[in-house]
């Protein structure tokens, strides 16, 4: 952990305290003497202790708030040098289906299955992409978890954005795959590339011999396909299932063609460790940096200026009493 002062200057508000301070003085040296002029003796040292503590004390803590400190943790990781991965998240309409309404639907398990495997996999720079009939990267590959689970929130919906295309249930195109090599979506200097893709499968026809013969040129870009699927599956409109939409039985012979010409692999929603497992296989050990990553920032002035209301009180009780 980590403290820093954001206005430094902002402590010189302290020194407000001195003009009561110097007020107190005043008015007691002034009492005093009234007093030896009526025959009484001077009021005790002691009885100022307190009041004087407790304004040092608010204005220690007004002036400390002002200076704004924030505390910064810190955590150290280490991350790889040789691996990225990019995960691709089928955001067409057929993402919508699921198995009644106000079930879980494919977009959002897929994005649950993303997020758990992005924890299974921190020390490995990940990027998000989105897949309809062209891919479309948010995120490049980064070790930040945090920065990944936002992305994955705010940025992945369903056609966000939208296919080229005219409105359609179905409009994936796996075809659009061969964007993340011709593209460049990984880092030039990146030895291991893997690439998983969550989708349902049911897409436009792909030529997968060209996308595998693009994904086996070196450096490889391996492939895990991971299927959210079930015939039971419909699109839901104000509670009515979309008539023009059925669920694909083809979907999974289609992935599994895909994956043969990548010589990748396909598995379903609910095999999370056998993706896990598969996906550190291809991914292999190699060479780490350390790396500190910033776990939050918490800013401490609103605790100091309430600090300084608790002397404040203290002398309101005191004069009550």
């Amino acid at each position: 952990m980590a403290l820093s002062v954001l206005t430094p200057l902002g402590a010189l508000l302290a020194l407000g305290a001195l003009l009561p301070l110097v007020a107190l003085l005043i008015v007691r040296r002034r009492a005093n003497r009234i007093r030896r002029g009526v025959g009484l003796a001077g009021a005790k040292v002691q009885r100022l202790v307190v009041p004087l503590g407790a304004l040092l004390a608010a204005g220690a803590f007004l002036g400390l708030a002002a200076a704004q400190p924030v505390l910064e943790r810190t955590t150290i990781r280490k991350v790889r040098t040789d691996a990225e991965v990019f995960f691709v998240i089928d955001v067409s309409r057929s993402m919508l289906a699921q198995k009644s309404e106000g079930s879980a639907m494919r977009i959002e398990r897929a994005k649950a299955v993303a997020s758990e495997l992005r924890e299974r996999l921190p020390e490995v720079p990940v990027g998000i992409a989105s897949l309809t009939d062209r891919v479309l990267p948010h995120l490049f590959p980064s070790a930040s978890v945090d920065v990944f689970q936002a992305t994955l929130a705010r940025s992945i919906g369903i056609e966000r954005p939208p296919p080229r295309g005219s409105f359609l249930t179905g409009a994936t195109k796996l075809d659009s795959l061969t964007a993340v090599r011709a593209q460049r979506f990984f880092s030039p200097t990146t030895q291991k590339r893997l690439v998983v893709v969550f989708t349902d499968g049911e897409s436009l026809p792909v030529a997968n011999a060209r996308l595998g013969t693009l994904f086996r040129r070196a450096p490889a870009i391996e492939t895990v396909f991971v299927q959210f699927w079930d015939s039971d599956e419909r699109v839901y409109t104000r509670g009515v299932p979309e008539p023009q939409y059925l669920p694909d039985p083809a979907a999974r012979a289609i992935l599994d063609a895909i994956a043969a010409s990548t010589r990748g692999s396909v598995f379903s929603e609910q095999s999370v460790e056998s993706v896990t497992q598969r996906a550190r296989q291809l991914l292999g050990g190699g060479p780490t940096m350390t790396e500190g990553q910033r776990r939050g920032r918490e800013a401490l002035a609103p605790y100091l200026a309430f600090a300084a209301f608790l002397p404040l009180g203290l002398l309101l009780w005191r004069r009550d009493r």
